[in-house]
């Protein structure tokens, strides 16, 4: 597993190289396929769309878009509650958009009456941009999912609320986008307040026991502060580039000529259990990804692993005192997140184990829902990518969500 990454990164690097950054433009229509825009596939599923920009309080453009609500349904004037919906690492809005309006969440939730939300992280290719710094100064990249949770979420779901004048949203997040959930609910808990509902889908909070490769592999490199850190820290990790999206989502095809080349792709960025994945999907899921992120996100990761904790990000003694005050990086305080929290996780997930898992119900104080998938071969990618999400994972949030909205308008 190790070798192949290393050969696609080593393959990445050098056609990265060839393409000038200075002609950097993520939409640029070259001689393969087309690139479709987060709005572009919703407006192509029959569904309205719109686009929003959010700056974050330390300059960052964050890429909002929207499904307002459902063609289906006569609604459109009617206050409608609200959804946040937050991808994964490497990922981006439009994962939760490929698998078509019958079966993706935010076609599901526009079409139970909500106004739907696709947040996207500092750094992808939607979010990338800063109003104080250049894409290739290393501050630009000087973050990890803590500033996603601590200042992404919170500027996104303030501007949401504004936008529709709610007082509170429900939120979903996949991987990644609970990690962030959880710093902001312990770290910005007076967010807490503004949160209906949070569905947590394969939750990173806790790895010490994680069996995904890649992190294991790497925790002697880059697990503690050293040499391994300082050396990738605060630069982008597997950089977009748009020739080698536009060549592998062309080859991966729906009858795709280098269909085991592309399944290899999909392991080395989700783990092998993608047993359930929807295949057809791959040529889509070639076009934006992986959408970027910073190489601290991925150290910030592999640091769990190592302590076997959920602290904040370790940048050695020395810094360490000077950003926080101690030695040590202080641990997250979950008891702070007083959000009604519902869990869901997989028995054949690498990077959300169950043993990790179940540390968390202790350490919650409005847990609703610990949810274990029965299928034991459901993995990471499953809860976007799976054939049957919907029946499995959608269907289940959805309702949950929609519970919480009747009995709170039963109580008025």
């Amino acid at each position: 597993m190790l070798k192949e990454l290393l050969i696609v990164l080593a393959v990445t690097t050098v056609l990265a190289v060839a393409v000038a950054e200075d002609d950097f433009d993520p939409f640029i229509d070259i001689p393969f396929k087309r690139l479709k825009t987060s709005a572009e596939r919703i407006e192509s599923d029959g569904y309205p769309a719109e686009s929003h920009y959010v700056e974050t309080s330390d300059g960052y453009v964050l890429n909002l878009f929207r499904i307002p609500h459902s063609p289906k349904l006569n609604n459109g004037q009617l206050q409608r509650p609200v959804v946040l919906i937050m991808h994964g690492l490497f990922s981006c809005s439009d994962c939760f958009l490929l698998n078509g309006p019958n079966d993706a969440l935010p076609y599901n939730y526009a079409d139970a009456g909500y106004d739907v939300w696709l947040g996207n992280a500092r750094g992808n290719i939607y979010s990338r941009n800063n109003t104080r710094l250049n894409v290739k100064h290393p501050y630009f990249w000087k973050f990890s999912w803590h500033e996603i949770g601590s200042i992404d979420l919170p500027a996104m779901i303030d501007y949401i609320l504004e936008q529709t004048h709610e007082q509170a949203l429900h939120y979903v997040g996949h991987s990644q986008g609970c990690t962030a959930f959880v710093v902001m609910g312990s770290f910005r808990p007076e967010y807490n307040a503004k949160i209906k509902t949070a569905h947590l889908l394969a939750p990173p909070v806790f790895m010490g026991n994680t069996t995904e490769g890649l992190i294991v592999a790497t925790a002697p490199v880059f697990g503690e502060p050293g040499l391994g850190t300082a050396l990738l820290e605060n630069q982008v990790l597997l950089p977009y580039n748009q020739f080698i999206q536009r060549l592998l989502d062309t080859t991966c095809s729906n009858q795709p000529l280098m269909l085991s080349y592309c399944k290899t792709l999909a392991m080395l960025w989700g783990g092998p259990e993608i047993g359930n994945l929807n295949q057809t999907l791959l040529p889509q899921i070639a076009e934006t990804h992986p959408a970027g992120v910073s190489s601290n996100q991925a150290i910030h990761f592999i640091q769990s692993y190592v302590s076997n904790d959920f602290r904040l990000y370790d940048w050695g003694k020395r810094k360490n005192l000077a950003y926080y005050g101690v030695e040590q990086p202080p641990a997250y305080d979950l008891s702070q997140i007083t959000s009604e929290l519902y869990l869901y996780y997989g028995l054949s997930d690498g990077s959300a184990n169950k043993k990790d898992i179940s540390r968390l119900p202790e350490l919650l104080p409005n847990l609703a829902l610990l949810h274990e998938v029965p299928d034991p071969t459901w993995g990471h990618l499953d809860f976007v990518f799976a054939q049957q999400v919907k029946s499995v994972i959608n269907d289940l949030v959805v309702d949950y969500s929609m519970d919480y909205d009747v009995e709170q308008a039963r109580r008025k």
